[in-house]
């Protein structure tokens, strides 16, 4: 496989840096948009008297939940290559936490 980051020639790999950096700031800034987008859309269904709490609070979770993956994948740059076994231990700990709250509000609610 080749590695275009280290041709040995120096001005294609200033340029492939240039190039990979210009679009990963573009998806940062992309990302950056939508998440206060998303801050004020939960804002705005808070404030909306006409929906109710059973609407409101999973659409702000889920926009929440968009909002840390944005987090992870574009800021902390968890898309690139060599993040694959923190994010695997990253996602297993969410599920572990995930399934424990599911446990104990299922036994507690039934």
């Amino acid at each position: 496989m080749v590695n275009q980051a280290n041709s040995g020639n120096e001005r294609v790999d200033l340029a492939y840096r240039r190039k990979k950096n210009a679009e990963d700031m573009k998806h940062q800034v992309i990302s950056f948009v939508l998440m206060i987008l998303f801050t004020l859309i939960a804002f705005a269904a808070v404030g909306y008297d006409k929906f109710s709490p059973w609407f409101s609070v999973p659409f702000i979770l889920l926009l929440a939940v968009v909002q840390v993956l944005f987090q992870l994948y574009y800021f902390m740059h968890m898309s690139h290559k060599g993040h694959e076994m923190p994010a695997l231990f990253m996602y297993g700990g969410i599920l572990v936490a995930f399934v424990t709250i599911w446990a104990f509000a299922t036994i507690i609610w039934w």
